[in-house]
């Protein structure tokens, strides 16, 4: 089974990532990746064959100009990015048996210390997009809230550093919620589904690593068994899966408005394929140097 999306050149659905990208510094072999939520969910939608854009902010740092660099040899869209004086968004990373373990960061450097500064202009360019992705270290709550306003589609990886109170504030702006949740009981989880369809989410995705993902659409439950693979590098396998399912099932159920079911569970199986490939990478997305 492919896991790419089939859309006519004249149709081609569009997706952005909002907020985040940093380099990931693996201190034993000292080379550093470029990668990022948001910016993962752009350059793995263009590997998906759909037309993917990067809206954030670099550092004016060699780690900066790496990943943009790389993101432009991926074919994503950066015109609309900022950059700063100062460093760029930045983790250091381990290897353990093929699991990346985090070692600290400088919390997104530059996008933290000087925000996105949105200007009308971007607003509109953001808007013309048929999804727009964004998450817990975008630092762009806001710019979120205004855009779901404004009609836009919102999908947030809310990651596992989520509280009860960023709940509240975030989640009613978003249709498709992203939690990772190998640290609930299932119980928790199960509570979280059915809090997100409370709140007006239209599918709500949860990952658990090794035991796979479940999605609930407010009627049911669904579960996706992982493709076990002896994983290279684990970087970014979350965000994989986010993104294949999401342009495969937007993709699915442009294509086939009544078959809701089998967008689902195709877009599951496709995601689940590449979450499996993307074990195999490198970094996030490769495109590794030595620092």
């Amino acid at each position: 089974m492919s896991w790419n999306v089939d859309t006519k050149q004249e149709d081609a659905m569009k997706v952005v990532g909002l907020g985040d990208n940093v380099v990931d510094k693996y201190e034993h072999i000292r080379v550093m990746y470029p990668g990022g939520n948001a910016m993962n969910f752009a350059v793995f939608a263009r590997q998906l064959g759909v037309q993917a854009a990067f809206l954030g902010a670099f550092g004016d740092d060699p780690e900066g100009e790496h990943v943009a660099e790389s993101a432009r040899q991926e074919g994503v869209d950066i015109s609309r990015c900022r950059r700063y004086h100062g460093e760029n968004g930045c983790a250091r990373v381990r290897l353990e048996n093929g699991d990346r373990v985090f070692q600290g960061s400088n919390r997104c450097g530059v996008l933290r210390t000087e925000g996105l500064r949105l200007e009308p202009e971007d607003y509109e360019y953001l808007l013309g997009f048929d999804l727009i992705h964004s998450g817990i270290f975008g630092f762009a709550e806001d710019e979120v809230r205004t855009l779901k306003e404004r009609g836009a589609r919102i999908s947030f990886d809310f990651s596992s550093s989520f509280t009860g109170e960023y709940l509240k504030r975030v989640l009613p702006y978003v249709d498709y919620p992203v939690f990772s949740c190998s640290h609930l009981e299932m119980g928790e989880m199960e509570r979280l589904l059915e809090y997100a369809a409370g709140q007006g989410c239209a599918l709500t995705l949860c990952t658990r690593g090794e035991s796979g993902a479940w999605l609930a659409d407010g009627k049911e439950v669904y579960r996706q068994r992982p493709y076990l693979v002896e994983a290279r590098d684990t970087m970014a396998a979350g965000d994989s899966f986010l993104t294949c399912f999401l342009v495969n099932y937007l993709n699915e159920s442009q294509k086939n408005p009544g078959g809701h079911e089998a967008a689902v569970t195709v877009s599951l199986e496709r995601a689940a394929q590449f979450a499996a490939n993307q074990c195999m990478v490198d970094g996030s997305w490769g495109h590794g140097v030595r620092y």
